[in-house]
């Protein structure tokens, strides 16, 4: 296999996946709609309930509305990590995965083109819903939309492993719906998303630690840190080896010798 071939492969998954993707035109919506909806009509209740804008004679001025930007992005590539995951399952019952995984490439890079594809797509998803933020003032620092770009490729490709995991223990299409509402919302709420840890802490010790041991709070720290043009190296930290520990049980689940869908049928 030549290096020709591994990019050829990396490539037809990359476009049957952005082909998918440009089909269903309703799941774009959706993923604008979503953010879009919690930006404009929940922010103001949830400014006024926590009083997270921060007044002069600070240097700088936050919105709650400027301080949810980097959350709604990571909800977005949440969502899409899930979907693409879903795809996974409907391959599987169709029987197009099998005869995927049984290529001559090796299964590692079959799952990382797929989850490369995915964290394309919810890259183009962000930067569209960024660019509607833009257009009602919620403007970020022109240098932080450059920085946000690898941050949001670690993250979609961390969130997306997740999917992966997650969908090799499925074995039927219907049961994946729960599945990701159970794993979506405690990550999402669960997380600096919507509010500061501190926030968290006045209410609960426990639920702070928790927030604090969510891959998905490191995601969104590490967007809102890209996005104001600076490194949070912690979070990046631990954002790979979120991505590390994902993409391994994602090996071990789709190993047709030792995986989860091997002992299931078993």
């Amino acid at each position: 296999m030549t290096a020709r071939g591994w990019a050829a492969c990396l490539g037809a998954i990359v476009a049957r996946e952005a082909l998918r993707f440009v089909s269903q035109r309703a799941r774009f919506f959706a993923a604008l709609v979503r953010p879009l909806v919690w930006l404009l009509v929940f922010a103001a209740g949830f400014r006024a309930a926590l009083g997270l804008s921060i007044e002069p004679p600070y240097q700088t001025y936050i919105t709650y509305e400027i301080y949810i930007v980097p959350g709604l992005c990571g909800m977005i590539q949440l969502f899409n990590g899930m979907q693409s995951s879903l795809s996974l399952v409907y391959d599987r019952e169709m029987g197009s995965m099998r005869l995927l995984l049984t290529s001559p490439f090796p299964r590692w890079w079959l799952l990382l083109a797929k989850l490369a594809a995915g964290a394309a797509i919810s890259v183009l998803q962000v930067y569209a819903f960024l660019a509607i933020a833009a257009v009602y003032g919620i403007v970020l620092p022109w240098q932080g939309y450059l920085w946000a770009l690898p941050a949001l490729l670690l993250t979609g490709l961390m969130l997306g492993a997740l999917g992966l995991v997650l969908s090799s223990t499925i074995s039927q299409l219907e049961n994946f719906a729960g599945v990701m509402n159970f794993v979506i919302f405690p990550m999402f709420f669960l997380s600096s998303a919507l509010y500061p840890l501190w926030k968290m802490r006045e209410s609960s010790e426990l639920l702070h630690a928790i927030c604090q041991w969510n891959p998905f709070t490191e995601a969104v720290e590490l967007i809102r840190f890209a996005l104001y043009a600076q490194m949070n190296w912690g979070a990046l930290g631990w954002v790979a080896l979120a991505f590390a520990v994902f993409m391994g049980g994602a090996l071990v689940g789709y190993d047709p010798a030792r995986g989860l869908i091997s002992r299931r049928k078993g």
